[in-house]
């Protein structure tokens, strides 16, 4: 008798007994060629351009990929929810601090992944029409100074607008701060325009730690505005963070060109992108490889940087291939289209 209740007690506790961990599931695939449900529930073009020749003829889908995160730092997962996810290929357990940093609420957590996703639409429309041959009008504006002690501050402002680094022209971020990496911390000559006047500075770089590894750092973050030639409007609410670039500029380019990219196949994919073109790494790539496969697709493309949690965990049926950049990505449903695949780089093979 007291061996039951025990038990049960035991139960009890497990069901709500906090713990220190969420869970990664498969969230919901979006069709980047297809339409989305806007806020007032209306089903409205993923993708909507203004301006410019549009095709409306690609079968098959484009899809993009999420992850729903089950838990939060006011409600975490039972322990019996933690259990069943650790059997769940499809899910995986991760420790609370990975994905809401200590200090950071909910609300913050979600206003930041939306500006992510704002950035990303904003990268991707920039990858996908500098591939077709428009001219994107790039400018990296300095969107602040980090403190009164950074190594810019009192030489660089915010609203900066930077123009060449150690005479190399700068029209992308990730330039900046290569150039700063290469230096070894000596001093960058950076020139810049201020109020319609331009200028020449020079900044010391000091090592520091930025996510979690030493680099030379001038204490300024940096943003990168656009000039499109015409209007672009990715519609799709609820959905945050930075991860489908690659599909958003994918699906740009289809609308603006004619035929199928995809050959009317079912193709997904996820991965960041910046506006020269290059894929990154992304969280929860294993939860997508299933939303991807239960949504119906085939085909999936995967960012290269996360092969190591890729290889040996491809749902069956769906076929993945690596890209580093957009023109892989391009390249990949070009060879998928033709049904000629055998010699597209795999997460086995790269």
């Amino acid at each position: 008798m007291w061996s039951i209740v025990a038990a049960l007690l035991v139960l009890v506790a497990l069901t709500f007994l906090p713990t220190a961990y969420v869970i990664q599931r498969p969230g919901p695939v979006y069709d980047t060629i297809g339409t989305a449900e806007n806020a007032d529930g209306e089903e409205l073009p993923l993708i909507a351009i203004k301006g410019a020749e549009t095709f409306d003829d690609t079968d098959g889908t484009l899809d993009l990929t999420t992850v729903q995160i089950v838990g939060n730092r006011e409600r975490t997962p039972s322990w019996f929810e933690i259990a069943a996810a650790w059997l769940d290929p499809s899910r995986a357990v991760v420790p609370i601090d990975v994905v809401f940093p200590q200090g950071q609420t909910t609300e913050q957590r979600e206003e930041q992944n939306s500006t992510l996703m704002v950035d990303s639409q904003s990268e991707a429309t920039a990858a996908a029409l500098t591939e077709l041959g428009h001219d994107v009008g790039a400018q990296v504006v300095v969107a602040g100074v980090a403190s009164d002690d950074a190594p810019a501050a009192g030489i660089i402002e915010e609203g900066d607008r930077i123009l060449s680094a150690d005479g190399e022209g700068i029209d992308d971020a990730s330039q900046l701060r290569e150039i700063i990496q290469q230096g070894d911390g000596a001093p960058v000559s950076i020139d810049l325009e201020r109020d319609g006047t331009k200028q020449t500075v020079e900044v010391t770089p000091v090592e520091a730690q930025a996510d979690g590894e030493t680099a030379w750092l001038i204490g300024i973050t940096l943003t990168t505005t656009f000039d499109f030639p015409f209007d672009v409007t990715i519609q799709l609410d609820n959905v945050g963070g930075p991860s489908a670039g690659m599909m958003f500029a994918l699906g740009i380019i289809d609308v603006l060109t004619p035929g199928a990219l995809n050959g009317g196949e079912n193709v997904a994919g996820t991965g960041t992108i910046t506006a020269d073109g290059t894929v990154g790494p992304i969280g929860g790539i294993r939860q997508k490889l299933y939303g991807a496969r239960d949504a119906g697709a085939e085909w999936f493309l995967a960012p290269a940087s996360n092969c190591n949690e890729v290889a040996g965990h491809e749902p069956s049926g769906l076929h993945v291939f690596a890209v580093e950049t957009l023109d892989d990505a391009l390249a990949a449903l070009e060879a998928i289209t033709s049904g000629d695949t055998a010699d597209l780089p795999t997460c086995a093979s790269s």
